[in-house]
């Protein structure tokens, strides 16, 4: 939430600050005699600082003053909460569905992770750790860092509680981070119950391919077809060619990927039971009624030849 830094300028949803550097001991220029009397400019690595919390923004960004006065801006280093501001982008939270439940669902896990960071945060004095392999600085120019609060981490603490996607940057905790969003994920805490209220948990195989299904649309299914859906990712490196490719229900139904159609390496397609155009990311099956139970299923998704590539059976 509130724009990774690394992302273009157009995903900023809350205004940036012009704010003032900050000037501290450990980022002087000091200078070191050396045994034979010549001197040489050094920059030391940033250190450790305490600071207090003035506004907790969101999820993941908060407004602090700094040990000289002035405010600062900080993004919470290695971490994504849902929007609070603006629309969510389901498919930057692996497994919840694009669909407009799972936009609802991440827009009230957003709500909820602020609720936590300002009941953790609000007021607090906290200390802020920075990242050598990150750069003190992002793109919009806050400030990156780690927050410890009571000596816990309290990014990692978002992302281990179900609060915050890892977000897949360069920084020197990112494979810990990694690993503890893929646990949350497991466990369905948190945002990741959005996979489950907009979705199901999904399957995937040794080659990276994965399957959710949204099967309970909003009101009636059959009065709201393009809600009802099934959407493969491709988690591996090279991109898939669908042609030919079919999603199967346990009764039967099934459904023909046209020739040319192709899943890049990182991205999604997903299959929609109603009417529309087809685009890269979305194709649509033309039922005239629902077809997947809500009250469990068998997606069977075959290739060309008709071999099983993938299976997974919801409740």
């Amino acid at each position: 939430m509130g724009g990774a830094d690394t992302e273009s300028p157009t995903a900023e949803l809350t205004p940036t600050e012009s704010v003032a550097a900050e000037t501290t001991a450990a980022e002087t220029t000091v200078t070191e005699t050396t045994t034979t009397n010549q001197s040489a400019s050094v920059t030391a690595v940033s250190g450790d600082v305490t600071v207090e919390v003035v506004e907790v923004v969101d999820g993941d960004t908060i407004k602090v003053v700094m040990p000289n006065g002035s405010r600062e801006t900080i993004r919470l280093l290695g971490v994504d909460t849902p929007e609070v501001y603006g629309e969510n982008t389901p498919d930057e939270f692996k497994g919840v569905p694009e669909t407009d439940a799972g936009k609802r669902c991440l827009g009230e896990a957003g709500e909820d992770a602020s609720a936590y960071a300002k009941s953790r945060l609000s007021g607090r004095t906290v200390e802020l750790r920075y990242d050598e392999k990150a750069g003190k600085r992002g793109y919009y120019g806050r400030i990156l860092a780690y927050v410890v609060v009571d000596g816990s981490e309290f990014n990692y603490d978002l992302i281990t509680e179900g609060h915050a996607r890892f977000y897949d940057s360069s920084f020197e905790e990112r494979e810990r981070y990694d690993r503890a969003e893929r646990e949350a994920r497991e466990r369905g805490v948190g945002l990741w119950s959005c996979a489950t209220e907009g979705g199901d948990g999904g399957s995937d195989n040794d080659d990276g391919l994965s399957v959710t299904v949204a099967a309970d649309a909003p009101g009636n299914d059959n009065n709201n077809l393009n809600e009802e859906t099934v959407t493969l990712e491709n988690g591996g490196d090279s991109a898939i060619d669908l042609s030919g490719w079919t999603i199967s229900d346990a009764a039967g139904s099934t459904y023909t990927f046209a020739d040319g159609t192709e899943l890049a390496s990182g991205a999604t397609i997903t299959l929609h039971t109603g009417s529309g155009s087809d685009t890269a990311t979305d194709v649509y099956w033309e039922r005239a009624g629902a077809v997947w139970n809500n009250g469990g299923d068998t997606v069977t998704v075959r290739d060309a030849t008709g071999s099983e590539v993938l299976t997974h059976t919801y409740d």
